[in-house]
């Protein structure tokens, strides 16, 4: 999260507030909300004592055979891989007056946090359905994992759910269930307003009838975020296939030495986390004609 420029908050024209010492709270929460790739598959607690994060493969299964009473049974070897990664650092840094800090309207402590959660969140999602390139200061994104399954319309425009059928028997035909799709907000709308025909108001998108504004293609729930490419659509496996890893959860420091002439205090949110990808082939990709494949 690069810092351009440091001027920081001030009480006047601001709401006032008390930063309490469960503030991290208004951090961790928000990002576990507003992270469409954790809402998607879910996050994995990892041993804070570990500096990176292995998840075993099994690329060939060993094979089983039908003998006769008293065969040998033959002997066959399964193959084995496994897919790593090293955590990496996301962090904020946000400077507000010390007036502000310690006059007493929890409001102002939660707008505080729910700003840097909506950024770590956002650079969270990002980095998740993006691609990292040359640069290893963030975790691998979807567009660096190569042997995933490839959709592609012949359309330059959303006109079935049939992609997404073809998506949901593509994963189930190397053992994995989709958890969700997800879309550029603006696909979603284009999704959301196909029709069961032609003259109909009925939506092709099915619901949950225990959460109404829950949207559904196929029973799998369809999520939305600003960084799926537009023209894309994410088909993500659930049963650990795609693993988003937090080695420490968002963590809240306080600091009134730095700043200390100016009378402002210091808070800085971090966090450290992985994604790793031990089963590419369930990961779906479902793009229209002209959609930006390289991200």
């Amino acid at each position: 999260m690069a810092i351009t420029g440091i001027t920081g908050m001030l009480a006047k024209g601001q709401p006032q507030a008390w930063l309490p010492e469960g503030f991290g709270q208004l951090v961790i929460q928000p990002v576990q909300a507003m992270s469409a790739a954790i809402q998607a598959i879910g996050s994995t607690q990892a041993n804070a004592n570990s500096n990176s994060y292995r998840v075993p493969v099994v690329k060939t299964d060993p094979s089983a055979a039908w003998v006769a009473e008293g065969e040998e049974i033959p002997a066959s070897e399964q193959d084995l891989d496994e897919d790593a990664d090293r955590f990496h650092k996301l962090a904020g840094l946000t400077i507000v007056s010390s007036e502000l800090a310690n006059d007493s309207n929890p409001d102002a402590a939660e707008q505080v946090g729910l700003g840097l959660a909506r950024d770590i969140a956002r650079k969270l999602d990002g980095a998740f359905f993006g691609s990292r390139g040359a640069s290893e200061n963030q975790p691998r994104g979807l567009g660096d994992i190569t042997g995933v399954n490839a959709i592609a319309t012949d359309t330059t425009a959303w006109q079935s759910l049939d992609p997404f059928t073809s998506a949901t028997y593509a994963a189930e035909n190397v053992g994995a269930q989709l958890a969700a799709f997800v879309a550029n907000p603006n696909d979603a709308l284009a999704i959301a307003q196909l029709k069961d025909q032609t003259g109909s108001n009925r939506p092709l998108l099915g619901t949950d009838p225990t959460t109404a504004t829950k949207r559904l293609i196929d029973g799998v729930p369809l999520l939305t975020s600003p960084a799926v490419a537009a023209g894309n659509v994410w088909g993500l496996p659930g049963l650990g296939q795609v693993l988003i890893v937090v080695r420490e959860d968002v963590k809240l420091v306080r600091d009134e030495s730095v700043f200390f002439t100016s009378d402002r205090v210091a808070l800085r949110a971090t966090m450290r986390v992985t994604t790793l990808f031990p089963h590419p082939a369930a990961i779906q990709r479902i793009s229209l004609k002209t959609a930006d494949k390289a991200s």
